[in-house]
């Protein structure tokens, strides 16, 4: 099958790879011109260091690319998302299914990627998704994900071209959930390098990572999603592997803040996009919207957008006023 990934980045880039591994004709978009030379060359994306570029993936930065594939994948940043769809839009074909892999929430609308990937392309959206870092992606370490859609048939069109040995891929109905989990993660992520910064251990991490999955839930869950999702790859599966690697770039930012520097420096040192700081923003405007309480989300907009101290919002954080873990204690 002819595939077009829209997006160089990392995970761009290890979808391809494993796309052309499953035997697909495949073609990677890249914005970034200068790399090509060296993509084409040298089988290598600096993006994506220690993975080797198969002699079959072609490169390309022209849109027209995907015109004839039955399906592309969208694997842009979240931030030029819309205007990327704007471009590779005229090239779709009429019964081309489009893949969305970014995870995020746009800036202003609030809108999950795959609302914004529909409205652009006027194509079904199916949303993969999942605990997966791209480095380990491409070297063929067993990863499991999630293609989610209210269509099942083409959830599971998107399980089958996806599969492999060692990339195993479950359905959903729920794409809202998944997509909600996988933007609000990298939030919670960043808090639990704040917390590893401020020199904080492992039961710290534990509690950020476990009443943040409860604060994910509440949003989605406000908006129509399955709690049970949050129980799935798309919340604390993707939640555990942000939070505790150091490939995340969100942990290592929130690493970088927790030891004094600003959200600006930490992008700037981590050299690459830092999602969560983007989704902090979104995530504290919808859940403003949403009229839903989000203690750690809101400690987090805090820090990245009023430069809070974080050890002052992190002791904001613990002098909250008692309550029940759950929201439904049963007690008379």
């Amino acid at each position: 099958m002819r595939i077009a990934v829209i997006g160089s980045g990392a995970w761009g880039t290890a979808l391809a790879i494993h796309l052309c591994k499953n035997g697909h004709d495949v073609t990677l978009w890249t914005f970034e011109k200068d790399l090509i030379p060296q993509m084409v060359e040298k089988r290598r994306n600096p993006r994506l260091p220690g993975a080797v570029l198969p002699d079959a993936l072609k490169i390309s930065d022209d849109y027209a690319c995907a015109s004839g594939c039955p399906m592309v994948v969208m694997a842009s940043p979240s931030f030029p998302i819309r205007s990327v769809c704007r471009g590779v839009a005229p090239y779709l074909d009429e019964n081309a299914v489009v893949v969305s892999v970014t995870k995020g929430l746009e800036n202003g609308t609030q809108k999950r990627m795959s609302e914004v990937v529909a409205e652009e392309t006027g194509r079904p959206v199916v949303v993969l998704t999942g605990p997966s870092h791209a480095e380990e992606v491409a070297l063929d370490v067993p990863t499991a994900c999630l293609a989610a859609s209210t269509d099942r048939e083409l959830a599971e069109f998107v399980q089958d071209v996806f599969m492999a040995d060692n990339f195993r891929i479950y359905t959903s109905p729920d794409p809202v959930g998944a997509e909600l989990g996988a933007a609000l993660k990298n939030v919670i992520a960043l808090c639990a390098g704040i917390s590893d910064g401020l020199g904080c251990g492992d039961n710290t991490k534990a509690m950020l990572m476990t009443r943040g999955l409860t604060e994910m839930a509440r949003l989605g869950v406000s908006m129509g999603a399955s709690k049970d999702t949050f129980a799935g790859l798309a919340g604390v599966g993707d939640l555990i592997v942000t939070c505790t690697s150091m490939h995340s770039r969100n942990r290592r930012a929130g690493i970088l803040i927790g030891q004094g520097k600003t959200a600006k420096q930490a992008m700037e040192e981590v050299g690459a996009v830092v999602e969560g700081y983007y989704a902090a923003q979104s995530a504290w405007e919808l859940c403003q919207k949403q009229n839903v309480e989000m203690p750690i989300l809101q400690a987090a907009y805090n820090v990245l957008y009023h430069d809070v101290p974080a050890k002052e919002a992190f002791s904001a954080l613990l002098a909250r006023p008692r309550k029940s873990e759950s929201e439904d204690a049963g007690w008379l």
